[in-house]
């Protein structure tokens, strides 16, 4: 099939240019109705645009290599259209339901919504809506027939076009229902929607939890709260609070937490066992352990905070009571390049490791959010032509952006701050090589400034 890229292009400019003709006129003069008349036409145009994107989504899909896009597609589209990653994602899900497809032998194949792809391209449909249509096609049982799925799929396409999204979702509960008035679900059906996700820490520093558990880990976690959550129990407000066998009645008066609160207190209590016991093992070549950086003047000041191997904020009272038990490790630095920390073997020391947790924090990729805890050791310059493991050529890279790093791929270098370059093949010429100031936002603020701390 030939493609008319001229006539595509031209397309867009026409967009653009009409675009740049509405936001000039004057629309002050209108009267409420055609104000809302207008607003109307302006959801339909939004309405309409991820039927667009949807086959250019799934052809990158389909057709580009980790080593075109500079890691998962997910990443290229954040980096391309600067939005998040989360938002990435949540595309490339709905263009794999709603696009059109590719088959096995190469036969073109509709959206897997067909309906509900096709009231979107006529505007007729809302994001609110088509994100209603899809979780409720999702969490189907998996023994509803394709029939069954397609006549309910698109009867959920016609009434989104009438109402509103939390309309819809009731009538997404009442079609579940009739479907599966037993409740029966299989392993497979639970096991899909099985997951636990971090919100985003707050200016507090505190992290909404949600997601869903498999009756299975409920079972577990019901009994070890049921131990370690029982009042008196593991209470970080007792002095020495008890963590085994039975709290004593002056523990249990004393205990003045709520069952959510004491709940909290348990399953951290546990995690620390765990990680104090060691039966975890090593990880990226440390110890599994909370690994925080921090600087002198803040800890002998006692303010400030501290930053994980997980990208995790710990005010500073959260630091000194973990450093109680801790081993401690002091980096120097001179202007961003640590200080005589070198060998002649291949693999990065621990101590080597844990500077780069503090020197890099994350990822080094231009944009990646991938935290330290979740990265390997990269050496800059090939370990196999110089022989030597200098932890200023050294930096962190997660598992899909590192596999990039290969003859004739990506290659990384140093520039005059100790900060990692990524610069792409010659054949995908990208323009000047870039860093990564997602994991260091405070160098946003230096303006170049060189010789900034």
């Amino acid at each position: 099939m030939s493609i008319d890229r001229e006539a595509l292009s031209a397309a867009f400019d026409a967009i653009d240019a009409a675009f740049d003709d509405l936001v000039a006129r004057d629309c002050d003069g209108l009267v409420p109705r055609e104000q809302l008349a207008l607003l109307e036409r302006c959801e339909k145009v939004r309405r309409r645009l991820p039927a667009v994107e949807h086959p250019l989504i799934n052809g990158l899909a389909r057709q580009a290599t980790a080593e075109e896009l500079g890691g998962t597609l997910s990443h290229a589209i954040a980096e391309s259209a600067l939005i998040s990653r989360a938002e990435a994602t949540r595309r490339i899900k709905e263009a794999a339901d709603l696009g059109s497809r590719i088959g096995l032998t190469g036969e073109p194949l509709g959206p897997i919504l067909a309906a509900t792809a096709a009231k979107q391209c006529q505007g007729t449909l809302g994001p609110g809506q088509v994100a209603v249509i899809r979780k409720f096609y999702h969490e189907l049982p998996s023994w509803v027939d394709a029939v069954t799925r397609a006549q309910v799929e698109a009867k959920m396409a016609m009434e989104g076009t009438k109402f509103r999204p939390e309309q819809i979702a009731k009538l997404a509960a009442t079609l579940a229902d009739c479907l599966n008035p037993d409740g029966n679900y299989r392993d497979e059906d639970r096991a899909r929607r099985r997951g636990l996700t971090f919100g985003q820490q707050g200016s507090d520093g505190m992290s909404e939890l949600r997601g869903w558990l498999t009756p299975e880990v409920r079972a577990t976690v019901e009994a070890v709260w049921a131990k370690l959550a029982a009042p008196g129990m593991c209470n970080p407000e007792d002095e020495s609070p008890c963590v085994d066998g039975t709290p004593n009645e002056q523990a249990i008066e004393r205990d003045c937490r709520s069952a959510g609160q004491r709940q909290h207190d348990a399953l951290n209590a546990a995690l620390r066992a765990l990680l104090a016991s060691g039966e975890l093992g090593r990880h990226n070549g440390l110890p599994a352990s909370i690994i925080v950086t921090t600087t002198l003047a803040e800890l002998e000041a006692a303010a400030g905070r501290g930053l994980t191997g997980g990208g995790t904020i710990l005010p500073m009272s959260d630091v000194i009571r973990l450093a109680r038990h801790a081993r401690h490790y002091l980096a120097i630095f001179d202007k961003g390049k640590p200080l005589a920390l070198y060998h002649t073997k291949r693999l990065a020391s621990p101590s080597q490791r844990i500077v780069l947790y503090a020197k890099d924090r994350g990822c080094s990729t231009p944009g990646c959010t991938v935290p330290g805890y979740y990265c390997e050791v990269h050496h800059v310059n090939d370990w196999a032509k110089c022989h030597t493991t200098d932890v200023n050529e050294l930096t962190l890279a997660c598992g899909p952006h590192h596999r990039l790093l290969r003859p004739g791929g990506w290659v990384t270098r140093k520039n005059a701050k100790g900060d990692t370059e990524w610069l792409p093949p010659p054949h995908l010429d990208r323009g000047r090589p870039r860093t990564n100031t997602f994991h260091h936002p405070e160098k946003l603020l230096h303006d170049g400034d060189d010789d900034a701390p």
